[in-house]
């Protein structure tokens, strides 16, 4: 009875934490987007320059992320040579920067509940660009999956009471730049060993996205923030803003690593239909019924490609786990085909004492 009540308790401990982890990354980015979307409307906080907001986002994780590695000392920078760096980081930091640059962009044009509705073309981006760069494997039912997607989003495109059609350019280059990374990822860094958690990601990322960003910065933004001198810095919302921008980063590091991504992905849904309801009910963006059966239909993709996933994941770890208990069978069999070896070995001198008594 003791023992099933100490695991009782275990079990409930982990649900308690992992609801707590799903709880706080799902806050935080909510509170990030809806932050966003507040500072960059020109409706709201009315300051429409994405680029500016992107850099201080990455000045503020450039500046953070080096205080824990290097000061504090909490994680340990990757081991990590130049020519990796110049050839794997820096490509990975362009594409970032433009995504966040885009996305952020998209703010000043598009619905909150639109902009999500756009980001379940994330799958589909993922795996075509994977598919191209031999990363994911051609499957014609997975392709038709991402067809039906695809149809969802334009249903909800169709239905939408403020279409932009700039603002989907920009939201659907965010996608394309952000699958993209995701991808370089893999080839660029996961293929040679080098794994980056959260911290150590900005560490190394941000400063390159910074850098990237301040020459569109010069060209764009700079101008009319010199003409609009009497505009006064405030601290708090910036910093405050920044500093849920870094803290997500932290959250999602909590999330998928005491859980999994695929329950990020789950939590990313109810996430979504949360920002769809809040950009309703209190931004008062128009939601058509046409948009949300447009995005139903590929909310149900996005729920059945994740399914996939997860089904193909089980098996890999099934197969795992077989080819290691079969190593440990053939281990075992070798090791008592030796010690058989060595007893027949001990016991010849026996038989030759025995045959010459």
């Amino acid at each position: 009875m003791g023992s099933g009540g100490d695991l009782s308790d275990g079990v409930l401990k982990k649900i308690v934490l992992s609801y707590t982890y799903v709880t706080i990354w799902i806050f935080l980015s909510f509170t990030v987007i809806i932050y966003n979307k507040y500072i960059l409307d020109r409706k709201m906080y009315n300051w429409p320059y994405p680029i500016s907001l992107t850099m201080i986002h990455m000045a503020f994780c450039s500046s953070f992320a080096y205080f824990l590695v290097r000061v504090l000392k909490l994680v340990d920078p990757v081991s990590m040579s130049w020519p990796i760096y110049l050839k794997s980081v820096i490509p990975i930091g362009l594409l970032y920067s433009l995504s966040l640059w885009l996305s952020n962009s998209a703010y000043i044009y598009l619905s909150v509940s639109f902009i999500q509705m756009l980001k379940a073309l994330m799958p589909v981006a993922v795996y075509s660009i994977g598919v191209l760069c031999s990363k994911e494997s051609f499957r014609v039912d997975t392709m038709l999956n991402m067809v039906s997607i695809s149809i969802g989003v334009a249903i909800a495109a169709y239905g939408e009471a403020k279409f932009d059609s700039w603002g989907v350019i920009l939201q659907l280059g965010a996608v394309a730049f952000e699958a993209t990374r995701l991808v370089m990822i893999q080839i660029l860094l996961t293929s040679k060993g080098i794994t980056l958690n959260p911290i150590t990601s900005l560490y190394y990322v941000a400063p390159c996205c910074l850098a990237f960003l301040f020459v569109p910065w010069v060209m764009v933004e700079y101008p009319n923030l010199k003409e609009n001198s009497s505009y006064h810095f405030d601290y708090m919302i910036f910093g405050t803003n920044s500093f849920c921008a870094f803290a997500l980063n932290l959250a999602v590091f909590l999330l998928v690593g005491k859980t999994s991504a695929l329950t990020m992905n789950v939590a990313g849904v109810v996430k979504d239909w949360m920002l769809i309801a809040f950009s309703w009910s209190v931004i008062k963006d128009t939601v058509t019924p046409i948009n949300l059966v447009g995005y139903g239909l590929a909310f149900l993709g996005v729920a059945y490609y994740n399914h996939i996933k997860l089904q193909t994941l089980r098996a890999k770890e099934a197969q795992k786990k077989s080819a290691e208990n079969d190593d440990g069978e053939s281990g075992k069999l070798l090791m008592q085909e030796i010690r058989e070896g060595e007893n027949n070995n001990a016991a010849k001198p026996n038989e030759l004492h025995e045959s010459r008594d």
